[in-house]
């Protein structure tokens, strides 16, 4: 099942996009693709919370709210995992 904040990510990163006739239509799709499956790697790798994945100049910025140890409180972790 798709996270709801992936799809929020992906969705607010493709309501800034040009316009299709000023772009080739599988450019962004690629970079959604990668940012999405960046995305799931950090948050299987640090067992946290997805709160937004965004591409940016060539490397998706993925932030992940990861769970404190013991009575700790959560911390926010921002991953740059490089496009392919």
């Amino acid at each position: 099942m798709t996270s709801p904040f992936l799809i929020a990510a992906t969705a607010a990163s493709l309501a800034f996009a040009q316009p299709a006739a000023d772009r080739p239509a599988d450019v962004l799709m690629v970079a959604a693709a990668d940012c999405s499956e960046a995305a799931r790697q950090v948050v299987a790798d640090t067992g946290g919370e997805l709160l937004s994945a965004q591409p940016r100049n060539g490397v998706c910025v993925v932030t992940v709210l990861v769970p404190g140890k013991g009575n700790a409180r959560p911390r926010k972790i921002t991953v740059r995992v490089p496009m392919q």
